[in-house]
């Protein structure tokens, strides 16, 4: 049996589908949940949501979904946990309850599609392939396999999300996401694929990135840093994708204060750093860390710290210290340091 056949037999009993997103999702979770919903509309699931929690603050995001006007409904564990027989529960561009998502751990899971590394997954259908460089290429083979109308709205939010999420096919893309893009190509609307690539960008994010931009260090090839505290989650990737690219670096992390919370951004190019296993060895015992081997990100929550520092310079200051010794030690980096 397919793989198509076998989803479409999970989906054609139920009445109801809720596709939860990761946190503060991206346009490849956002696209992959577009699809996936399409798809159920199209084997007769008239009742379908698309749940997201934590922030859509990165520009691009925001522009993803008011323009391609996708309806979200933020999060509420109420729709997870009353769910009736009919209805099933799926993830896309995640795996696993409690991991990125706000579902409870142990809550059953009828439909996993995803590319990032993950172990265990457990759902009544499960399509994992870390070797993929977007999930949005495996939702766009099924919406071939299902024959499903390809409108310019679907179309381009899944070449948005190919394109975004291996940065123009330069990072983890396979023949696959070409192929998945050329059958897009001609539905897409390519005037709102330039509107998409080019969103403004709020000050915040730039003094974001000017913050991390001043405070590196760098160790033989590797940059790190820190944006201090900052409204701007979606900075951190902004900032780490802009000092992969300093010359020498090979690999670079970010990470800043948002709200309660830690978060790291990483990128790498050096073909003896995995950062994705890097970042969960050095955080898994206190957040939740990992990736792929040439992009990763975590959070780690300021628990008692945020209530115990008061003063927000002491608090950066200790963040600073502790983050970067872990990461010193995970990357095995010497004491020489340059500015």
């Amino acid at each position: 049996m397919s793989d198509a056949q076998s989803l479409r037999d999970v989906l054609t009993p139920a009445e109801e589908l809720t596709i939860v997103c990761h946190n503060n999702p991206d346009p490849d979770c956002l696209a992959s949940a577009l699809a996936l919903g399409r798809i159920a509309a199209a084997v007769g699931i008239d009742d379908r949501r698309i749940l997201y929690s934590g922030d859509i603050s990165h520009q691009q995001n925001r522009a993803f979904i008011n323009l391609l006007d996708i309806d979200l409904t933020e999060f509420d564990p109420e729709r997870v946990r009353n769910r009736s027989e009919d209805s099933l529960l799926a993830f896309v561009d995640h795996a696993t309850p409690g991991a990125n998502n706000r579902v409870p751990e142990g809550t059953p899971v009828d439909i996993v599609i995803d590319h990032h590394p993950a172990e265990a997954i457990d759902a009544r259908f499960v399509d994992h392939r870390e070797t993929i460089g977007a999930t949005a290429t495996i939702l766009t083979q099924y919406v071939g396999e299902f024959d499903i109308d390809l409108d310019a709205t679907l179309a381009t939010a899944l070449l948005f999300a190919i394109r975004r999420e291996t940065l123009g096919f330069l990072r983890g893309a396979t023949h696959e996401e070409y192929a998945a893009a050329g059958s897009l190509h001609d539905a897409a609307d390519l005037n709102l694929l330039r509107q998409l690539s080019t969103p403004s960008v709020t000050g915040a994010t730039v003094d974001a990135i000017a913050q991390a931009i001043g405070n590196r260090t760098v160790r033989g090839s590797v940059l790190i840093t820190h944006v201090g505290r900052t409204s701007e989650r979606d900075a951190l990737p902004q900032a780490a994708d802009y000092l992969a690219t300093l010359e020498g670096v090979e690999t670079a992390v970010v990470y800043g204060i948002v709200d309660e919370s830690i978060h790291l951004s990483a990128r790498s190019t050096d073909t003896r750093v995995h950062i994705g296993d890097v970042l969960h060895e050095a955080f898994a015992d206190v957040g939740s860390a990992g990736g792929h081997r040439e992009m990763a990100g975590g959070e780690i929550q300021l628990g008692i710290f945020a209530d115990a520092i008061g003063d927000d310079t002491q608090l950066i200051a200790i963040v600073e210290q502790i983050v970067t010794a872990r990461l010193v030690a995970g990357l095995n980096l010497q004491d020489n340091e340059q500015s």
